[in-house]
């Protein structure tokens, strides 16, 4: 059973700065694709950033410039670092990760359990 926990969330004022961590356990034969959705009250889940296998990183418009994801392979742990906080940041944060867990490395995809982040002053 492949589990993925999230921790670093929390309230930041307006301005303010987080960092999401995100560690994958469990029975891993291939870890691939490691992202990160929000999803705030009343919208859909959508997708913050994303890094692959490679390092390739991709980022919403919303967040570029301001979020910087990465991952540390040795670890499974894939972190999203959030500076310059607004409002609108305010949404639970979930952690997604695309996991061959048996032998046949057939790719799943898992979530973690999400993390609140509340940007207020």
């Amino acid at each position: 059973q492949v589990q993925l926990v999230e921790s670093g969330g929390g309230l930041v004022q307006p301005g303010g700065s987080l960092r999401l961590s995100c560690a994958a356990s469990g029975t891993i034969f291939r870890l691939g694709d490691m992202a990160w959705y929000r999803q705030a009250p009343g919208n859909q889940r959508e997708l913050v950033a994303r890094i692959d296998e490679v390092g390739s990183i991709d980022y919403a418009d919303s967040v570029k410039g301001r979020f910087t994801i990465s991952g540390d392979n040795a670890k499974k742990t894939v972190y999203l670092q959030m500076n310059s906080l607004k409002s609108e940041d305010t949404a639970v944060y979930y952690c997604n990760a695309a996991v061959a867990a048996t032998m046949d490395l057939r790719i799943r995809y898992y979530w973690g359990q999400g993390t609140q982040v509340t940007v207020s002053s």
